[in-house]
């Protein structure tokens, strides 16, 4: 019994020591309930890209289900802006044939969250850089664009917009 007194006496000592588990909280105001997250900018020379971006946020936030989610900034209490300014691939893997068979792919995003009542940023990162490999199902002879990755491997690119949502969401909600 002497030997589990101090167990026990740890334990509620780091019960009360203000640790939480992530994601479980929200740093915004409490009016906040309607969030507008237009479209993203796109300034890279990448078609389409920054419809799954803004997308793939806002299916993150409805997820979080404290949220309602509109397409537009009227009417919302919070907005998120985005604009996507660069997307670049660097290979990382190689085959047997000594062709780049997965790559790092980052997307560079500025992103805000505006409180519209207040009239203030209260989040914002101007370089949002996001990355992540991904192995390719044909990798061709020496190299890879990344409008043909996009094109061609459409579930790696929507996992790596998913991933970035994710991040974005939590940065947002936990103020980090």
């Amino acid at each position: 019994m002497l030997r589990a007194l101090p167990v026990l006496a740890a334990g509620v000592g780091a019960a009360s020591c203000g640790y939480a588990l992530a994601g479980r909280g929200s740093f915004l105001p409490a009016y906040i309930r309607t969030l507008g997250i237009p479209m993203f900018g796109n300034t890279t020379p990448y078609p389409t890209i920054e419809q799954t971006f803004t997308q793939k946020v806002r299916e993150e936030f409805q997820a979080s289900g404290r949220y309602t989610v509109t397409p537009t900034d009227a009417g919302a209490d919070g907005i998120v802006r985005g604009e996507i300014q660069s997307v670049s691939s660097q290979p990382v893997g190689l085959n047997d044939a000594q062709l780049a068979s997965r790559y790092r792919f980052t997307v560079v995003v500025k992103v805000a969250f505006e409180d519209v009542k207040q009239q203030k940023t209260l989040w914002e990162n101007p370089a949002l850089a996001f990355s992540d490999e991904y192995d390719l199902a044909n990798p061709a002879a020496g190299g890879i664009d990344v409008a043909a990755f996009a094109g061609n491997d459409r579930a790696a690119f929507e996992r790596m917009a998913t991933d970035f949502a994710k991040s974005v969401v939590s940065a947002i909600l936990e103020a980090f």
